[in-house]
């Protein structure tokens, strides 16, 4: 294995070519969700044809996540970022100059290959170039990327749909994509150790059919029913497929992604609690805009707008959280933040026709103060755990399973939702005595399905708090963990010397 390379490593531009990155590649996530009606007008296309512009998005990055450990492993720091943010940078302009779809499309899918290394790749070189005493406050920096660049994205989309094309976006995003790249290469530095690990081909077979088959199914389950023949067909397939991962994983020697990282207690436990709090999370960024928008008549902008302060302070609280972090560690930061979650999510279980705008921010703010005191903090718990050589297998490990629980809970609590609104709506019918499909009573169905929908809403809050719940009580368990090999030591001025083994 060649040795990490040494000498003086500057981890200021370092880390601030990878939050640029960062910023760029999530902001674009989501940027188009908001987007999408007014484009699916434009292009004259359906609105399932228009949903693989996020779904696409979603697979591919999701579906790269898992074998970005080897190509960490692989390539050194410096070329690997600037492939990747350069892929990012060209699908951007492909977006850009798209005549129709199909264009459109391949630019989204190129965007993803890209974020989908980018990512994992950023949280390995924190881990590299900071010693454990340091890394909370590194990753509560990365933070500010992860959580403010998401939260930005409707509200930036809502105000341009408005008022521009929705090419204007891509232009948005184009600038701050080419600036990663050459900011990228003036500052990035090799950091991390390389090899020539043999590509595991089946693993890689295994991995996308098993973690795509899984996404793709959650995700289409909100929308089709879990009985809808597609989502069953991905949802066998893919639980199949990631057994067979899983059996092959730990039968070879050199696994495309190392299984073995469970076992270590500290960061399967973290891993479970970052599940479980994603799943929540996904409550809010996706009920409450149904709620402001379907049944208040909120614009998109004004949605976005309410989102914001609550965005705005857990991208201020992130560093704070993390050098807190580094003083106490993270479990009484869990537990307070998973408090402060758990009462605010029981809170959006009361929504009614009247809840104020201002009453609904409020608690979507303090419900984001909570979040921010418990993400990062999980996260670099569980990591701190594992040794050097397991960092890339357990970023990628970490990230994966974020993005299919959020995919999973936005299933689960849509369906939620769904199902208890179409059973109250059928309850106020049979009590109103009238039928529902005579036009003549389509004013009288109309506060109906206000209400059923409002039902339906609380009731999937009512579960998002019950997970919440487990993830509190899971949370007294933490304990402050250290590599069970030592990390590289970094002197006062940024020195990288290799680690002892």
């Amino acid at each position: 294995m060649a040795n990490m390379v040494t000498g003086t490593i500057r981890r200021g531009p370092i880390m601030a070519s990878l939050l640029i990155a960062a910023f760029v590649a999530l902001l674009s996530q989501t940027v188009l969700n908001v987007a999408l009606p007014v484009m699916m007008k434009d292009l004259d296309v359906s609105e399932n044809t228009i949903q693989w512009l996020s779904n696409g998005y979603m697979l591919v990055n999701g579906v790269l996540v898992p074998i970005s450990a080897f190509f960490i492993n692989r390539f050194t720091t410096r070329r690997l970022f600037l492939i990747a943010s350069s892929l990012f940078a060209i699908g951007t302009i492909v977006c850009a100059v798209s005549p129709g779809f199909e264009v459109l499309l391949a630019g989204r899918l190129i965007q993803a290959a890209g974020a989908g290394i980018l990512m994992p790749l950023m949280t390995i070189v924190i881990l590299t170039i900071f010693p454990v005493a340091e890394r909370g406050k590194a990753m509560g920096t990365m933070g500010i990327a992860m959580i403010f660049a998401p939260a930005i994205g409707p509200t930036l989309s809502g105000w341009v749909v408005e008022h521009y094309d929705w090419r204007v976006l891509f232009y948005i995003v184009l600038p701050l994509a080419l600036f990663a790249v050459a900011f990228g290469a003036y500052s990035m530095r090799n950091v991390i150790q390389t090899s020539r690990p043999k590509l595991d081909i089946i693993g890689v077979i295994l991995s996308t059919l098993g973690f795509g088959g899984l996404l793709y199914g959650f995700s289409d389950a909100g929308k089709a029913g879990w009985g809808d023949a597609t989502v069953v067909t991905c949802l066998v397939v893919g639980g199949i497929s990631l057994l067979l991962f899983v059996i092959k994983s730990l039968m070879t020697e050199k696994p495309l992604l190392e299984i073995k990282v469970f076992k270590y207690p500290m960061f399967s436990l973290t891993t479970v609690i970052n599940a479980i709090v994603t799943m929540a999370m996904f409550s809010g960024m996706i009920l409450l805009p149904i709620f402001l928008q379907n049944v208040r008549h909120f614009t998109p902008l004004e949605s976005g707008l309410l989102l914001l302060p609550g965005a705005i302070l857990m991208g201020i609280m992130s560093p704070i959280t993390g050098m807190i972090f580094d003083k106490i560690g993270a479990r009484w930061l869990a537990v307070i933040g998973l408090i402060i979650t758990s009462i605010t999510t029981y809170e959006f279980s009361h929504l009614a026709i009247d809840s104020s705008y201002n009453h609904m921010m409020l608690v979507y703010t303090a419900r984001m103060f909570g979040m921010s005191l418990l993400m990062m903090p999980i996260q670099t718990a569980g990591l701190n755990q594992l040794p050097r050589r397991l960092n890339a297998h357990g970023s990628a490990m970490s990230q994966t399973l974020r993005n299919v629980s959020g995919a999973m809970g936005t299933a689960l609590l849509v369906t939620v939702m769904s199902n208890k609104a179409a059973s109250r709506a059928t309850e106020l019918v049979v009590a109103g005595g009238f039928d529902p499909t005579d036009p003549k009573n389509e004013k009288l169905m109309s506060p109906i399905v206000d209400a059923s929908t409002i039902y339906g809403i609380n009731q999937a809050f009512v579960v998002a708090t019950w997970m919440t719940v487990a993830a509190l009580v899971l949370a007294f368990f933490i304990k402050k963990a250290t590599p069970a090999e030592e990390t590289p030591a970094v002197t006062p001025a940024g020195e990288v010397a290799p680690a002892k083994r």
